[in-house]
């Protein structure tokens, strides 16, 4: 089955200064996909509040995640096709995930620098990029079991202690990905890439690098053994944050993120 693409540039589950080349970043995807398969979706350009939590933004955040929801049912019932989400900071694969969920036994592939398992009250920057992977498993989304989590480098005590109740498989190689996924009893996959789950050295716009991170091709080479273990239902893509000054060349990382969205979009 085709693919299709839902561009949504959200910058303000980020915490960080460099927040707003989130935005620059997925507009710049955008521009390197088929405009007949690509449809983008509305991100304010008001922060938004907190509502009374410890979440920074959450009005914009939930705005956004409804109005991708309504985006994602769209290319289901009117369209077709693999919906891949392109971000944006990592708040924006919780619709595609929920949506899968809702009639499919998804196995969640988590790759990613960070396992984005904080909770609001663990959190010490009240940024939801850091949430999102606990979310999915407290809002009863998904089982813990049902996650493999890959890449990462740069967990907090308290991650690391809800990962471990939870049931979430941590894979520190990109070797057995394949028969982690298969052990949730799952019959189809999302997947999930924040580009810092890359070396800095291989790819260095990612939002928030990290060191000792993967090399394109074992990202690529994950993507293709995760794809034969199950069928793909979903994918999203986060973390893209480029130079946004004027005439900077962004060419080579690009060509990195139309790589890994040529494994993701190739038919099975």
């Amino acid at each position: 089955m085709s693919a299709r693409f839902l561009v949504v540039p959200q910058w303000q589950g980020s915490g960080s200064s460099r927040a707003m080349r989130l935005a620059t970043g997925a507009e710049a995807i955008r521009g390197d996909l088929p405009a007949s398969a690509t449809a983008a979706v509305d991100v304010p350009l008001e922060a938004g509040d907190a509502e009374g939590t410890r979440i920074r933004r959450l009005s914009t955040i939930r705005l956004v995640r409804e109005r991708l929801t309504a985006a994602l049912a769209e290319v289901e019932n009117e369209r077709g096709g693999t919906p891949i989400v392109i971000g944006g900071d990592c708040g924006v694969a919780y619709a595609p995930v929920e949506h899968a969920a809702q009639t499919r036994r998804v196995a969640l592939l988590w790759l990613d620098a960070h396992p984005d398992a904080e909770s609001a009250e663990s959190s010490p920057s009240g940024a939801y990029t850091g949430m999102v992977l606990r979310h999915l498993v407290d809002d009863g989304v998904l089982h813990g079991s049902s996650i493999v989590l890959a890449g990462v480098r740069d967990a907090s005590a308290a991650e690391e202690s809800f990962l471990a109740e939870a049931g979430v498989r941590v894979q520190d190689d990109p070797a057995g990905i394949a028969e982690a996924l298969l052990a949730t009893n799952a019959d189809a996959l999302h997947l999930h890439v924040d580009l810092d789950v890359l070396d800095p050295g291989a790819f260095d716009a990612a939002h928030s690098t990290v060191p000792f991170g993967w090399s394109v091709e074992q990202l690529l080479t994950t993507v293709r053994e995760a794809r034969s273990a199950l069928p793909l239902v979903g994918a999203s893509i986060a973390g893209f944050a480029p130079d946004d000054a004027p005439g900077a060349d962004m060419s080579g990382d690009l060509a990195t993120i139309l790589r890994l969205i040529g494994a993701l979009a190739k038919p099975a």
